[in-house]
C-alpha cells in the first residue's frame, strides 16, 4: 500500500470506528435526556438536525448543490421516503432505550446486515452466495429461539433492522447524487411538520420538558442535531476511503457497545434462553463476516485459501 493510500485508509478507518462508537454509546445520551419522553426527544432531534444541517450548508457553501437536488422531484420523493424510514428507526430506537430494552435494540443492529442481504434478494433480485443463505437461515433460527424462549417476538429488533435496512436501500438507490448533509437536510425537512405535530401533542397532554430542567439538559437537547449529524458525516467520509468489506466489519462495533451497555451497565435481564438466541445471532454474524472477507479477497484476485 502506497503512502497516500495508507493515509487514506487510516483516515477512513478512524472515521468509521468513530462513527460506530458514537452510535454505540447513543443510548447513554438519550437516557440523559430524561425526563423528556421518546416522542419529544425525537421531535427535537428532527428540528435541531435540520437547524444544524442548515448551518453546515451555509458554512460549506453547500446550498447550491442542495437546491439542485431539491429541484428534482424524483430525488425529493426518495428523500421523503428515506425520512419516513429513518423516523420509524429513530422513534423505535429511543422508545426501546427509554423502556429498558437497549439489549434488544442491539440485536436489531446485529441482524441488520443480514436483513440487508435478504432485502437485496427480495427487492433487487440479487443472487446470494451459499454462506449468505446460511447466515440468513441461522439468523432466522435465532429470532425463533428468542421468540419462543423469551416469550415474545423481538419486535423492536426486527423493526430497527428492517427500517434501517430499507433506508439503506433507498440511500443506495440515490447513491452519489445526494451527499450526506443534503440528504439529512431533506429527510429532516420532510419530517419537520411531523415533529411540530408531535411537540403540539406532547405539550397538550403533559407539557414539554425542553427548557424546564436546567441549562445542561436544555443544551443536551439542542445538541441532538450535532449528535445526529456528526457520526453520519464521519460515516460518509469513511465510505469514500475504505473498501466496503472494512465498512461492513466495523459496523458491528455499534451493536457490541450497545449490548455491553445494556447487560453490564444497565443490567437488563438476560436469562439463558436470551443468551442462546444472541449466541446464534453471533454465529450468523461470524458466517456473514467470513463470507464478506472471502468475497473481498476473491474480488481482488487473492486466493481464498490464503484465509
Amino acid at each position: 500500500m502506497r503512502g497516500s493510500d495508507s493515509e487514506r485508509f487510516r483516515t477512513g478507518l478512524v472515521n468509521a470506528v468513530g462513527a460506530y462508537v458514537l452510535w454505540g454509546v447513543l443510548p447513554v445520551y438519550f437516557l440523559l435526556m430524561q425526563p423528556a419522553g421518546a416522542f419529544e426527544i425525537v421531535a427535537w432531534r428532527i428540528v435541531f438536525s435540520l437547524v444544524f444541517c442548515a448551518v453546515l450548508l451555509t458554512v460549506t457553501r453547500g446550498w447550491g448543490p442542495f437546491l439542485a437536488i431539491a429541484r428534482q422531484p424524483k430525488l425529493l420523493l426518495f428523500m421523503g421516503l428515506a425520512g419516513i424510514l429513518i423516523y420509524v428507526n429513530w422513534q423505535t430506537y429511543i422508545l426501546g432505550t427509554l423502556s429498558g430494552q437497549v439489549v434488544e435494540a442491539s440485536l436489531g443492529y446485529f441482524i441488520n446486515p443480514i436483513v440487508t442481504v435478504l432485502l437485496g434478494v427480495l427487492v433487487l433480485r440479487e443472487k446470494l452466495r451459499r454462506m449468505q443463505w446460511v447466515a440468513i437461515g441461522v439468523a432466522a433460527l435465532a429470532v425463533l429461539v428468542l421468540a419462543f424462549g423469551h416469550g415474545t417476538v423481538p419486535w423492536i429488533a426486527l423493526i430497527l433492522a428492517f427500517s434501517f435496512g430499507t433506508y439503506g436501500l433507498v440511500k443506495k438507490h440515490v447513491g452519489p447524487r445526494v451527499d450526506a448533509v443534503s440528504g439529512l437536510t431533506l429527510e429532516t425537512a420532510w419530517l419537520t411538520p411531523l415533529a411540530i405535530v408531535l411537540l403540539v401533542v406532547v405539550g397538550s397532554q403533559g407539557g414539554l420538558v425542553f427548557g424546564t430542567v436546567n441549562g445542561w439538559h436544555t443544551t443536551g437537547m439542542v445538541l441532538l442535531g450535532v449528535v445526529t449529524a456528526v457520526p453520519l458525516l464521519m460515516f460518509a467520509s469513511a465510505t469514500r476511503r475504505l473498501p466496503l468489506v472494512w465498512v461492513g466489519l466495523v459496523q458491528f462495533v455499534a451493536p457490541i457497545l450497545q449490548f455491553a451497555l445494556g447487560v453490564f451497565v444497565l443490567h437488563e435481564d438476560m436469562p439463558p434462553e436470551r443468551w442462546a438466541g444472541f449466541a446464534i445471532v453471533w454465529v450468523a454474524v461470524v458466517i456473514l463476516a467470513v463470507d464478506m472477507v472471502r468475497a473481498s479477497r476473491t474480488a481482488r484476485g487473492t486466493p481464498v485459501e490464503a484465509l
